[in-house]
């Protein structure tokens, strides 16, 4: 299984999403895994498993607004966009996948 650390802005949407079903009411003290990262920096994160990989979100303040306003912020993305740059051919159109590039660091 591949490990992969993030900070939550940089997520896609599928793990976005994930995050939000992991913790649909946002995380808690035993939710949160504390380390230090090869700098020597204190880094808090929460968990997210996929198929293949285990994520280790890192987490700040803002990421408890995100969580609560996930819903409301899709939905006005979606409104400002045209059915035809959402999806193609079925997917998430290009134009969506492009705005979201994810660069994580092994840990």
């Amino acid at each position: 299984m591949t490990r992969r650390l993030i900070d939550y802005k940089k997520l896609d949407r599928t793990l976005a999403s994930l995050l939000i079903e992991s913790y649909p009411h946002g995380y808690g003290d035993e939710d949160v895994i504390t380390f230090k990262d090869i700098n020597g920096n204190i880094v808090e994160a929460v968990e997210l498993r996929t198929e293949d990989t285990l994520y280790l979100v890192k987490i700040s303040k803002s990421l408890s607004n995100f969580i609560a306003n996930f819903e409301e912020n899709i939905e006005k993305e979606l409104e400002s966009k045209s059915p035809k740059d959402i999806m193609v051919n079925g997917r998430i159109g290009y134009e969506m996948e492009s705005d979201f590039k994810i660069t994580d660091d092994e840990f």
